[in-house]
């Protein structure tokens, strides 16, 4: 398993349209066969801070994901949005080794 948070910053006057796009790729993203789990989250304190989980099968995974027409989609909508560019760190999955899902 490959987990991947991408941290975002977005102008608060785009929180809206930015929660409604990121759902909407969150949910066709969750349905990709390489991807076991994808989480968007909001930080409590900060509604313009968000974070993406993403939880890839293999590490061929982020790239095929980068090839949907859904990606593509949510990262041209979402760049003028961006009030930082967002940053990314990856993490390889230690316990549970076997998660299953």
């Amino acid at each position: 398993m490959l987990i991947v948070h991408v941290q975002i910053h977005v102008r608060p006057e785009c929180v809206a349209a930015f929660i409604e796009a990121t759902t909407e790729n969150a949910r066709a993203s969750s349905q990709e066969p390489g991807i076991a789990r994808f989480d968007f989250v909001e930080q409590a304190d900060d509604p313009t801070r968000f974070v993406l989980v993403e939880v890839y099968r293999d590490a061929d995974a982020p790239a095929r994901h980068k090839e949907t027409a859904h990606y593509q989609r949510w990262r041209d909508a979402v760049a003028p949005m961006m009030a930082s560019p967002r940053t990314s760190v990856r993490f390889l999955n230690r316990f549970p080794a076997d998660a299953g899902w």
